[in-house]
């Protein structure tokens, strides 16, 4: 499971409650000077709180997880320590960090629900024995090495490569100067396939490659313990040896103001004999979605659907989409926190079938989504990045910013299918409409949607 700071505070399974017996109604008296409010505090049970631990089994299922963890979430956003403390006895003795996959996940919620009552100062009672500073997620900074072999465990990365790949290649056929807007969170790990592809395609015609890409989000995983001058090196050096030459560049852009520097650097490169392919790859939800307003056009609008203006307005060849297919987006802490309970048992299920317990990869998955989670339950406002939108939602932006879907080939769907057959069962393809939609046990996970201006 996770590995926090080296001397971890006292383990969530041995802190101990505020009371022994979350069903006993206790009073405290707290002394004038330590608290203004100086009265009898009495704990009111909470219905349906087991007496003992042989009877925690009823609250093991997942959908009794989660309804704890909402009231929970509840009690914490209203100040209530001492139902907060109630819950937490339960989930301390049900969720155990190292048991299966529902429980693992717990777990992760329920550091995270502490992280947030750390943060926002409420709860103070319930915080008393936990050091807010080791509650911090650590992940692992990889290796270029290591990151490609974690990208190969799944197709959760794959999937996007692989779709986005055929797309591109047919959007830029005949075109001797191919511009790509690499917009991934993975580092680069899709251009080595693309460029490949590009060859084979070309079979031998010498091409120019322009790569420009924005530099690493820090402190967003997955982490890179590696500079971007020396991956240049690696893909010019790799693109030179299948006859292409290619120019790589790296922006200094900001989600936070819509990658405004990009769209501007963009502009001033642009030209209209060269294919311009813009990728997003799970990292547009990383652009605040509330809308603001627009003095331009006396109206509102979001920065995301700004963003996708401003790219409509290069006139790419195409814009390929992929991203994870939930919503996170809710100003509600309970409508969020149950959109990604229901969502993120998906990666903690599918580990289950691939890696072993007590292995450095495993350990390294699961850092990455418990970091998700905390991000997702912890903060708000602008540290509050993992505001994934469904298909759906990102479907209606792009044709509100005057884009059509082109679908995906039975080539590409193909070339998917084949990438599946080499992970567990469970891994399926749907097509929906023009798009192509990952899924696991027939469960969305993540899209791929493929675009042209209008």
């Amino acid at each position: 499971m996770m590995q926090f700071n080296e001397n971890p505070p006292q383990s969530l399974h041995q802190i101990t409650p505020f009371i022994p017996n979350p069903t006993t109604t206790t009073t405290t008296t707290t002394n004038k000077n330590h608290n203004n409010n100086n009265h009898m505090r009495t704990m009111r049970p909470w219905p349906g709180f087991p007496t003992s631990k042989a009877a925690l089994g009823n609250f093991g299922d997942a959908n009794c997880m989660e309804q704890l963890l909402v009231h929970c979430a509840n009690a914490i956003e209203s100040n209530d320590a001492t139902l907060a403390q109630q819950i937490l006895w339960v989930l301390n003795n049900t969720a155990q960090p190292d048991g299966d996959s529902n429980q693992r996940l717990t777990c992760a919620f329920l550091r995270a629900l502490i992280a947030r009552a750390t943060k926002i100062g409420t709860c103070k009672v319930l915080m008393a024995n936990v050091h807010s500073n080791n509650l911090t997620v650590e992940t692992h900074k990889f290796s270029l090495v290591e990151l490609a072999s974690f990208i190969d465990l799944t197709p959760w990365h794959r999937f996007g490569f692989t779709a986005a790949n055929a797309a591109i290649l047919d959007a830029v056929e005949g075109y001797s100067v191919i511009h790509i807007v690499d917009l991934s969170s993975a580092h680069c790990m899709q251009i080595p396939t693309l460029i490949d592809a590009i060859a084979n395609r070309l079979e031998g015609r010498p091409l120019i490659l322009k790569l420009t890409v924005v530099g690493p989000i820090e402190g967003v995983p997955p982490m890179l313990d590696y500079s971007y001058e020396e991956i240049k090196f690696k893909l010019v050096t790799f693109a030179r040896s299948r006859n292409i030459t290619m120019d790589f560049r790296v922006i200094s852009a900001n989600f936070a103001d819509g990658f405004c520097s990009l769209i501007e650097q963009l502009r001033m490169q642009s030209s209209t004999s060269e294919a311009l392919v813009i990728n997003c790859h799970m990292m547009l939800h990383y652009i605040q979605e509330e809308t603001i307003p627009v003095a331009a056009i006396s109206s509102t609008l979001s920065l995301r659907s700004m963003f996708l203006k401003a790219i409509r307005s290069l006139d790419p060849t195409i814009v390929v989409i992929v991203d994870e297919d939930a919503d996170f987006t809710s100003s509600n802490l309970v409508c969020r926190l149950r959109s990604a309970f229901n969502y993120l048992w998906i990666p903690y299920d599918t580990v289950d079938t691939f890696l072993p317990k007590g292995s450095k990869q495993r350990q390294w998955y699961e850092e990455e989504i418990c970091w998700k989670i905390e991000n997702v339950i912890a903060y708000e406002g602008v540290q509050r990045v993992e505001r994934l939108e469904q298909k759906s939602q990102w479907v209606q932006r792009m044709r509100n910013a005057s884009f059509r879907g082109i679908g995906f080939g039975e080539d590409a769907v193909s070339e998917v299918k084949t990438m599946l057959d080499e992970h567990a069962a469970g891994w399926g393809l749907k097509k929906e409409e023009d798009d192509v939609v990952l899924t696991w046990k027939g469960h969305n996970v993540v899209f791929a949607t493929a675009w042209v201006p209008i």
